[in-house]
């Protein structure tokens, strides 16, 4: 790959790619006001807009969207009459969750066993700087061949919808003939693969009352309805004996057709203990892909430490439910809603709040933007096929640029691949993934300007 002079610039940038994404993670950008500054999420963007600027994009603006975070823009005008194609990233990142858990600081891009350790080192920030160092590869080169525009969103991983509605506010903005979502990732380290499907969420607040008040388990315990316990029933309902989703209603019986993740491969990615059973049915890629997920992921009740005797009176639970293509996300939150409420004993009161939401996504891999890519990763990973794989998380914003501009072909790469443990402690980024997705990423314009003319 080295003889080819955009895999070799690329390569001369990898230092520097380095001291950026050092300079990006960190931001403690966590789009959740209540536990991270928002000062926080506005310094990334910040630094993100000094970044497109500095390249040569115009019209770059912070965005102020509708639930009150900032995505960051800006457009790189290309040759008269070229294709538009939008690149897309997010700057936003999961909580750090158990800092103790991580080996290094998480907002500290740390190098260690030749991966790069930090929060939002694969997702996304990564992703920006896969874009810049695609974009700086083709500068060096003769130029970029296509219409560049760039949005950075600010609130991905909240689900909370703002880049959606500005979107769809502002619907000329994003107009593009091809858009390279670089939020996915390879199947594994070093197998070039494009998601081609994503499931869509739900996220349901549940609340449980029983009492006005808390009791004195001995005097009380035994008689007095436990929200606690109700809640826990309630819970317990969302899963069959082998731990498939069974929610009233919601069909979880389809198939993945595309590469299939092997059961032991999975259990090593996923980390398994010895001895604890995989839930489900059907194949791996079935279940992750394919079918609905139900996922409790948080409970509000009180902590061992500290804990009283007590019947508790309330209880609450947060409900996560990934949805497969073909299934639209209202429905599914509705289907959930009047399971949890159908099932709720003893009369327990109930309430559900739906707090986020995206759809489901399937692109078309038959679209000339793929044979593109297709040969641009058989370049940057000699000796390599293009995979097809889908992936069990969402990114709303896919069905909205679909929505929105439904003759733009759509494709999704990136960073995750298996071993960056995105969203859990002790995330990290390999530099190899990140050089190889940038050569890909410059070659892929290069071919797709050419299929054009």
């Amino acid at each position: 790959m080295s003889s080819n002079p955009v895999a070799a610039t690329v390569a001369s940038l990898m230092p520097r790619a380095k001291e950026e994404l050092t300079e990006l993670v960190a931001f403690k950008s966590v789009a959740d006001f209540g536990q991270f500054p928002r000062e926080e999420s506005e310094g990334a963007a910040r630094w993100i807009a000094a970044a497109l600027t500095a390249e040569g994009f115009q019209d770059v603006a912070l965005l102020d969207t509708p639930d009150g975070t900032q995505s960051v823009y800006g457009h790189l005008p290309g040759p008269e009459g070229a294709k538009t194609v939008l690149l897309y990233a997010h700057y936003d990142v999961q909580p750090p969750l158990d800092e103790a858990g991580w080996t290094t600081p998480p907002f500290e891009l740390t190098e260690r066993d030749g991966r790069w350790y930090g929060r939002g080192a694969a997702d996304c920030k990564g992703g920006v700087i896969m874009h810049l160092l695609a974009l700086r590869a083709l500068k060096a080169n003769g130029g970029v061949p296509v219409d560049v525009k760039i949005i950075v969103e600010g609130s991905e991983e909240q689900g909370t919808g703002g880049l959606e509605r500005y979107a769809e506010e502002h619907p000329d903005l994003l107009t593009a003939d091809t858009i390279v979502i670089g939020d996915a990732g390879n199947f594994r380290a070093g197998l070039p693969t494009v998601t081609t499907t994503l499931r869509g969420m739900t996220l349901v607040r549940v609340r449980v009352d029983t009492l006005e008040g808390n009791l004195h388990s001995g005097q009380f315990g035994g008689a007095a309805p436990d929200a606690l316990a109700a809640l826990v029933r309630v819970l317990d309902s969302l899963r069959a004996e082998d731990g498939s989703t069974t929610v009233d209603g919601l069909s979880g019986d389809s198939a993945w057709q595309g590469i299939q993740y092997e059961d032991e491969q999975f259990r090593k990615d996923a980390k398994v203990l010895d001895g604890v059973e995989l839930i489900g049915s059907g194949t791996v890629a079935d279940r992750i892909w394919a079918r609905p997920a139900v996922t409790v992921l948080g409970i509000d009740c009180p902590p061992v430490v500290g804990a009283t005797p007590s019947v508790q009176a309330s209880a609450r639970a947060l409900i996560s439910l990934r949805v497969p293509p073909g299934v639209d996300a209202a429905q599914a939150t509705e289907l959930l809603r009047a399971h949890v409420e159908s099932h709720t004993p003893w009369g327990a009161r109930v309430t559900t709040e739906q707090i986020g939401q995206g759809q489901a996504f399937r692109a078309d891999p038959a679209s000339p933007a793929y044979q593109a890519m297709a040969d641009a990763m058989a370049v940057a990973y000699p000796g390599q096929e293009m995979q097809y794989a889908g992936q069990g998380g969402s990114i709303p914003l896919c069905n909205t640029l679909a929505a929105l501009y439904p003759k733009a072909e759509i494709l999704l790469i990136g960073l995750s691949e298996p071993e960056a443990q995105i969203h859990a402690v002790n995330e990290s980024v390999s530099p190899d993934e990140l050089e190889r997705l940038s050569v890909a990423e410059a070659l892929f314009l290069l071919n797709y300007a050419g299929q054009a003319s």
